[in-house]
C-alpha cells in the first residue's frame, strides 16, 4: 500500500470544499503544468506512468506537498529515469 492509498482510512477530518478559484496559484504551477503535458505528448509517457512516479514519492514527502508540488516531483522522477537530467541538474 502507498501512502495516497488512503481509501477505507480514518482519521483525516471531514473534507474541506473550497469555492471555485483559479487553477493555478503562482506562474510556477502552470509551468509545471505545461511541462508535464508537453512530457506525456511528446515522450510517449502515459497517465499511469505519471501517476506512479507521483506516487513513490516518499510517504512524507506525498503529504507535505502541494497538488503541482506533487506533479514535479513525478516530471522529476520520470527526466531523470529516462536519462535527460541528472540529480545534480535538477538541484
Amino acid at each position: 500500500m502507498r501512502i495516497n492509498d488512503v481509501g477505507g482510512l480514518q482519521g483525516f477530518g471531514p473534507v474541506q470544499v473550497d469555492e471555485p478559484e483559479e487553477q493555478f496559484h503562482y506562474e510556477w504551477e502552470s509551468r509545471v503544468f505545461a511541462l508535464v503535458r508537453t512530457l506525456l505528448r511528446s515522450m510517449g509517457v502515459t497517465l499511469d506512468e505519471f501517476r506512479d512516479a507521483i506516487e513513490r514519492m516518499p510517504p512524507a514527502d506525498y503529504l507535505n506537498a502541494s497538488y503541482y508540488e506533487r506533479w514535479l516531483a513525478g516530471l522529476c522522477t520520470l527526466l531523470t529515469e529516462r536519462g535527460l537530467v541528472g540529480p545534480e541538474e535538477l538541484a
